[in-house]
């Protein structure tokens, strides 16, 4: 197979009736390693939200158990993605979230940016640092994608293309980024389990290095001092040297899915998804999110 032959394949599907292959396709063969990084910054962004942030803390699922709450999380995500919406597996992870969500006062607009930023973070990922950019196909796959599964959580007024999902996410990060201490917390606790994937001796450069690709918004918002212009530079070029080195290498033969990821820990024999996340009582901790107006979808 050569290099390009898969973005050639895609090209030649429908980016509307077949996105979830696409997306499939771009997540698990082109650049899965690409997307769980960008999909971490997509929901490491969310805490910058007070209200979500705050609620992050509150439940302490991110500060108290983080591991756990990663791996649930990706896990989650990750069987929609490898067995689509109409699949048993995929059903029972919507179910989950929904259940958990269901616990907690959620406001729609909240819901909406979390999803905008899983359809907007992966693009500006991978264009800046992937071994090539995403092609139109897949950033439209990817937006069909999300508003399917925002529709499958009761999600109202999604935006309908990657133009407006982007153009919504800048607007709310502009109107509703600040400090929270609660955030805080939970920002620090998640840069802490990042480092701990790694050998202790590596844990302050790999912090340096993870401040140093969050943008000036970011920073603010948490009130982290920014890396110099010469640490951010050689992080982000070296970043940008890692997708050149990958793109050198024979395409994937086989899928890599989220699940497969060396940072999920907390499962050395299996899983079922049903028991995947927590079961919050309302008015409790275990929800990531505050819960929407009206009853998400099953």
């Amino acid at each position: 197979m050569k290099r390009f032959a898969r973005l050639e394949q895609i090209r030649r599907m429908d980016p509307h009736r077949e996105a979830w292959e696409i997306y499939r396709l771009s997540s698990a063969y082109e650049f899965p390693w690409d997307f769980t990084r960008a999909l971490e910054l997509a929901l490491y962004r969310t805490y910058a939200v007070p209200g979500i942030g705050r609620l992050l803390a509150e439940t302490a699922e991110l500060t108290d158990r983080s591991q756990k709450r990663y791996d649930d999380t990706t896990l989650l995500l990750d069987a929609v993605v490898e067995h689509g919406f109409a699949s048993v597996q995929g059903r029972t992870a919507i179910r989950r979230i929904n259940q958990m969500h269901r616990s907690y006062d959620i406001t729609n607009d909240d819901m909406r940016y979390v999803l905008c930023t899983f359809v907007v973070m992966p693009k500006r990922w991978i264009d800046a640092y992937g071994w090539r950019r995403m092609s139109r196909h897949e950033t439209v796959a990817a937006a069909v994608y999300y508003r399917t599964l925002g529709r499958h959580m009761g999600i109202k007024d999604i935006p309908e293309s990657y133009e407006e999902f982007e153009s919504h996410l800048d607007a709310y990060e502009d109107a509703h980024f600040g400090w929270d201490e609660g955030a805080r917390r939970v920002s620090d606790a998640t840069l802490d389990l990042m480092a701990s994937w790694y050998p202790r001796p590596l844990a302050p450069a790999l912090r340096t290095g993870t401040l140093a690709l969050l943008d000036e918004s970011l920073l603010r918002a948490f009130r982290y001092d920014a890396p110099s212009p010469a640490t951010r530079a050689f992080v982000r070029r070296a970043m940008r040297l890692r997708g050149r080195a990958v793109r050198l290498l024979p395409p994937r033969r086989v899928p890599h899915h989220a699940r497969q990821n060396r940072e999920i820990k907390g499962y050395p024999n299996g899983y079922r998804v049903a028991e995947l996340g927590t079961h919050p009582v309302p008015g409790t901790g275990g929800c990531p999110v505050r819960h929407l107006g009206s009853a998400p979808a099953d």
